[in-house]
């Protein structure tokens, strides 16, 4: 059958522009596919991010600090722990973990991580700037990162790492400027809000790491393992202006917290921060050249030792991260991985040949 041919003269002037747009439209596929072919020719699988699915959670049934059917990542928040904000700290009983690190001017800045706690509008904070060494710590817990302001290199380390991450956005941040202290001391957080941000921005929402720490229900005597010594009293250095302490309270078996030999406490509550677990060890850290800030470096990868400290006893512990993003490893000197007490952690990385004093 033979194909008939269309004489572009006869046809009538509408019948000419649907010839013309269809053989545009035509073009234009064309021109898709082939760039499309270019562009995909040099995508390696690599290139392709693909969400990991959630993994099984391996969290004894009747622990109190974690709720053992949940896969929810946590959420990692910036506190600002600057003499003047440290009165009106709000909301650190709740976290299951706090990381403790210095920063410029021999202050220390504190990452509260939270999971699966219902706080409705109670504050957290306040909250503070990005450094970029946290940003290794949100990672091994897999953690949407949460800040106020990030230093140039933090920025940096965010785009590289591809970090979850939300500063000051509204609903999940509020100023209270009843407080009377300068603005940079009066930003909090709070979870209910963030799970709005953390929602319209489309952030993964189950973890994709195992949890950091090896919780047992059962409590744990520390007195019968290796090295053992009383730990009644721990006294951390991190400069001549930051001290943080801890005094045994034997009854309820935590420990209450003290920062420069003070009470730490909460702003709302007017309650001492207790604490069921300490974690501590030294890293060599040092001034980076950013024009006189006197920000810091943290020499936080390879392995070293320290104390895990719970119940009134202290017990040397080696510590080993092979990288940044990779989870800290914890074990007893023997090797075998440490058991931690229900409860919350507070993880002290002090500056290398700093002093501490456990008794």
């Amino acid at each position: 059958m033979k194909k008939k041919k269309i004489d572009f003269k006869n046809l009538t002037e509408k019948q000419k522009k649907m010839f013309i747009i269809g053989g545009v439209g035509a073009l234009v596929l064309i021109f898709a596919i082939v760039c499309g072919i270019f562009l995909l020719k040099g995508v390696s699988k690599d290139d392709i991010k693909e969400e990991e699915p959630p993994i099984k959670l391996d969290i004894p049934q009747g622990l109190k600090i974690l709720n053992p059917d949940s896969s929810s990542r946590p959420i990692a928040i910036m506190i600002n722990n600057a003499p003047a904000a440290r009165p009106y700290h709000r909301g650190l009983q709740d976290a299951y973990i706090v990381y403790e690190i210095v920063v410029e001017g021999g202050i220390t800045r504190m990452m509260a991580l939270f999971k699966d706690i219902d706080m409705d509008e109670d504050l957290i904070g306040s909250v503070r700037s990005s450094r970029h060494y946290y940003l290794d710590y949100a990672m091994e817990n897999d953690a949407i990162y949460v800040h106020h302001g990030k230093s140039p290199q933090a920025g940096s380390d965010m785009s590289k790492y591809r970090i979850d991450h939300i500063d000051a956005e509204s609903p999940g941040f509020t100023r209270d400027r009843s407080l009377g202290v300068s603005s940079e001391h009066t930003s909090y957080a709070n979870l209910k809000g963030l799970q709005e941000v953390i929602k319209k921005k489309g952030f993964r929402t189950t973890l994709n790491k195992e949890l950091l720490l090896n919780y047992k229900v059962e409590e744990i005597d520390l007195s019968t393992k290796e090295g053992a010594i009383k730990a009644d009293k721990v006294s951390i250095t991190y400069s001549n202006v930051n001290t943080s302490g801890y005094t045994y309270d034997s009854e309820n078996k935590v420990y209450l917290r003290t920062i420069n030999g003070k009470a730490h406490t909460d702003y709302d509550t007017k309650k001492q921060y207790t604490v069921k677990n300490i974690i501590t060890y030294q890293v060599a850290n040092n001034t980076i050249p950013d024009g006189g800030k006197g920000r810091q470096e943290l020499s936080n990868t390879g392995s070293g030792t320290g104390y895990y400290i719970s119940n009134g006893y202290a017990v040397p512990i080696k510590w080993s991260k092979d990288s940044r993003e990779n989870q800290t490893k914890y074990t007893y000197m023997n090797g075998e991985e440490i058991e931690v007490n229900d409860g919350n952690t507070f993880i002290q990385i002090q500056p290398k040949d700093q002093n501490i004093t456990i008794e």
